[in-house]
């Protein structure tokens, strides 16, 4: 019983981390465009190259969930918006930027896709409310920590290289469980397979 509530754990977890990035933009962004010298048109660039990745890697997340299994693909998923943000904390190039939001896109959709179909599979239907509110938690999260760093006279990459961390953080907590995972997906393999035996001995 204890391991299931803390693989659940880790499963709101990562819609925290989800959520994290996803409100970052609005609040950096006139610290950005001072750094920069670019219009405050131009982040719709950034957002829209974080747009493309996300729809691309949500279509594809099935079939890397057949290959790799769900709980790799959301670890790698994670890693990937671990490279994007600290792209982001590092980047003193516009162009820097819209290439570190690539890996933040492909990140956000993969493990949006992956885990949503993971807690409907596995879990009762009122976790699946409580993932997005989880999700919320992060998005909320997100614009406090950079606010935090901005008032204390950081500068906004050092907003996203801690949020980076916070990431790399839990992908450590996902890669130890891994095990977890498997058992999962073992399970619900099984069950399918019984499902279909059934089926075709009606």
């Amino acid at each position: 019983m204890r391991k299931k509530i803390f693989f659940i754990f880790i499963i709101y977890s990562t819609y925290i981390s989800l959520g994290l990035p996803d409100s970052l933009l609005g609040v950096t962004w006139p610290e950005m465009v001072e750094d920069f010298r670019v219009t405050y048109s131009a982040a719709g660039v950034i957002s829209m190259m974080m747009a493309i990745c996300t729809v691309i890697s949500s279509l594809q997340a099935v079939r890397f969930t057949t290959k790799i299994g769900t709980g790799k693909l959301v670890l790698a998923s994670v890693l990937l918006s671990v490279i994007g943000l600290i792209g982001f904390g590092f980047s003193h190039n516009f162009y820097l930027v819209i290439l570190a939001a690539l890996p933040l896109g492909f990140g956000a959709g993969a493990i949006d896709a992956s885990v949503n179909d993971y807690v409907a599979v596995n879990f009762k239907a009122h976790h699946m409310n409580w993932l997005h509110a989880f999700w919320g938690v992060g998005a909320t999260s997100g614009p406090i920590i950079m606010g935090v760093m901005l008032n204390n006279e950081f500068s906004w990459r050092s907003g996203y290289l801690v949020i980076g961390g916070i990431q790399l953080l839990l992908a450590i907590i996902l890669f130890l469980s891994l095990p977890l995972w498997k058992q999962n997906e073992k399970k619900v393999s099984k069950e399918t397979e019984k499902s279909t035996s059934s089926s075709r001995n009606v």
